[in-house]
């Protein structure tokens, strides 16, 4: 047997790969001490304040440590798991694996996380026979960016004493070959899922072995793990993504996703910890309310017209293929006021002490997601055509349903639109967005009686509320902002006046 050094175990420490973030909560690992992972296979999945991400490993060799459990929260810079790459992989794993190391043992001092060598050699040309043996047939793991999934999976492990050996993915055809014959081994298939719906299932506690999968190409649905929960443990769906025939949906702030209904009579209180996504936007809010002074003005508008140019465009060649709905209208109108008032567009440099105006609109849109609330936003949306506008709002809002936004996605807004309206809501006092000046908040859109044309009818009224940085925005700006939207909502031929 093969003696392993010191200078063949490589460390992976946590990356920093959200712009600055100082630490991520590790929710999956797909590996095991033993397992032989070769260079750009992704080894686990994390959290991180702003998005999950899979992280792929840079080098080949043989796993021997795995130094924190999942869920565990780990500092950017520290080790997370030691690979041999010497190519010895008969040598028994160094460290215990993550199943027998205590939640309490597992944190670790930056001091005392092995540190990387400056290079990465080669890995090892020749593999020993029996790991070859437990190579998976017909896949293969390709390198991707973090964070934006990966091809089939290539996780090999070392052939064990028992009749089982665990193969991440085989054709189906193989698996039932191998199955029909008596003394084979048994391959067994890891479930198919992405990773919102891994993290749903670990927080619902139900086992994606025994789901019965609905989506395409075997794919695991959140509707799916919904299915396998028992009655004796109902959980809460988190606040769904806004559908695109609907507004843009907002979380409000006590939303928190995968929660399990109270039982008023086994319990008294349920504890929930906060991290990731929702220890930021904590933070984030309370740094924005109690540094920046905001004011908030409403106005209450009859939408009538622009329902009805809803509904033409929808039949319009030009938009055939694009889904139409009111939230792109009112971002365009929001977007034409910005054009008409561009000092709304801006953000305060404290340092400098200076207002900085941007030529430039980054549009944010609020939406719930199963790790809380983000604000992706819409790179240049000044100067989209509407078309172009509304198949970006389509792919921003499919992007955050499937749980795959980026970190990037969320960085250099400008101003923001959120809604209340989805929930039934009339208006709200919305936060700003930290470093944006305005946020347009969107109520509930309701048949009203109205005064039109000299007499009371129904029509569909709906009220906005404009939040905006009293250090930067004065009554006067924040009024005309906030009255020109609503004008162009009311008679939405403005649109063509003023764009």
């Amino acid at each position: 047997m093969t003696t392993m050094t010191e200078a063949s175990v490589r460390e992976f420490k946590m990356p920093d790969v959200g712009e600055g973030l100082t630490e991520a909560e590790i929710l999956k690992w797909y590996v095991q001490p033993g397992d032989t992972v070769t260079d750009g296979q992704v080894v686990c999945e994390v959290e991180t304040a702003k998005a999950a991400v899979e992280l792929p490993i840079p080098y080949d060799g043989v796993v021997r440590a795995l130094h924190f459990p999942e869920g565990t929260t780990v500092d950017v810079g520290m080790s997370i798991i030691a690979v041999d790459v010497s190519g010895g992989a008969g040598d028994a794993p160094v460290a215990a694996p993550v199943a027998d190391v205590p939640a309490q043992a597992a944190v670790q001092t930056p001091a005392q996380a092995p540190a990387a060598p400056e290079k990465q050699p080669e890995a090892a040309q020749a593999e020993a026979p029996r790991a070859e043996a437990a190579k998976p047939v017909g896949s293969g793991r390709q390198p991707v960016l973090v964070g934006y999934g990966v091809a089939a999976s290539s996780t090999k492990r070392r052939p064990r004493k028992g009749p089982e050996i665990a193969v991440s993915r085989v054709p189906d055809t193989i698996q039932a070959e191998l199955n029909g014959h008596g003394g084979a081994p048994v391959v067994r298939e890891r479930p198919l899922a992405k990773p919102p719906v891994r993290k749903l299932a670990k927080d619902l506690g139900v086992d994606l072995a025994t789901v019965v999968p609905s989506g395409p190409d075997g794919i695991i649905t959140r509707e799916d793990v919904h299915a396998a929960v028992t009655p004796a443990a109902p959980a809460t769906q988190a606040a769904p993504v806004a559908e695109p025939e609907q507004q843009v949906t907002q979380a409000p702030v006590t939303t928190i996703a995968a929660v399990p209904v109270p039982s008023y009579d086994t319990a008294r209180e349920t504890r929930v910890p906060v991290k990731g996504v929702r220890k930021a936007t904590a933070a984030a809010m309370v740094g924005s309310a109690f540094t920046a002074p905001h004011v908030t003005e409403f106005v209450t508008i009859d939408v009538t017209r622009t329902l009805k140019l809803v509904e033409e465009l929808k039949q319009d060649k030009d938009m055939q293929g694009l889904r139409v709905n009111p939230l792109l209208l009112i971002a365009r109108a929001l977007l034409v006021a910005v054009k008409r008032n561009p000092e709304i567009n801006a953000s305060w440099d404290e340092a400098a002490q200076e207002i900085v105006v941007k030529h430039y609109v980054n549009l944010g849109i609020a939406a719930a997601t199963p790790r809380g609330l983000l604000v992706p936003n819409i790179k240049d949306a000044h100067a989209k055509t509407l078309p172009q506008l509304a198949e970006s709002l389509g792919e921003l809002v499919s992007t955050a349903r499937e749980g795959r936004t980026s970190p990037a996605a969320m960085q250099g807004g400008t101003v923001t639109i959120t809604n209340v309206g989805v929930f039934g809501v009339d208006t709200g006092t919305p936060i700003l967005n930290p470093g944006e000046s305005a946020i347009l908040a969107i109520g509930a859109i309701k048949l009203q009686p109205w005064v039109h044309k000299g007499k009371v009818k129904p029509r569909q009224v709906t009220t906005l509320a404009l939040s905006f940085d009293h250090r930067l925005v004065d009554g006067e700006l924040g009024s005309k902002v906030l009255a020109d939207v609503a004008a162009i909502l009311e008679q939405p031929k403005k649109l063509i006046t003023w764009g």
